[in-house]
């Protein structure tokens, strides 16, 4: 992404991936949920610190994070955070 990306120029990447993710300067986390009426809401909020390691492990296992997937959010994240 860094290549795609110069002075002039910003990138923005939509993924499931937790490896593309570690790659980007600033996370997004995007969701979604259905209100009492059936409505879909969407919600977008600035991951920053720890919220972006623990995005990343979440991507990486699913809902139970472990000390494991910390450690490999760590290891894609080095060097970045």
């Amino acid at each position: 992404m860094e290549r795609l990306a110069g002075e002039d120029c910003q990138v923005l990447a939509i993924t499931h991936s937790p490896q593309v993710a570690s790659f980007g300067a600033h996370h997004f986390k995007v969701s979604k949920a259905e209100d009492e009426t059936g409505r879909t809401l969407t919600a977008v909020c600035e991951l920053t610190g720890d919220a972006r390691r623990e995005e990343i492990a979440r991507m990486l296992s699913g809902a139970s994070i472990t000390e494991a997937s910390r450690a490999a959010a760590d290891e894609l994240l080095k060097g970045r955070i």
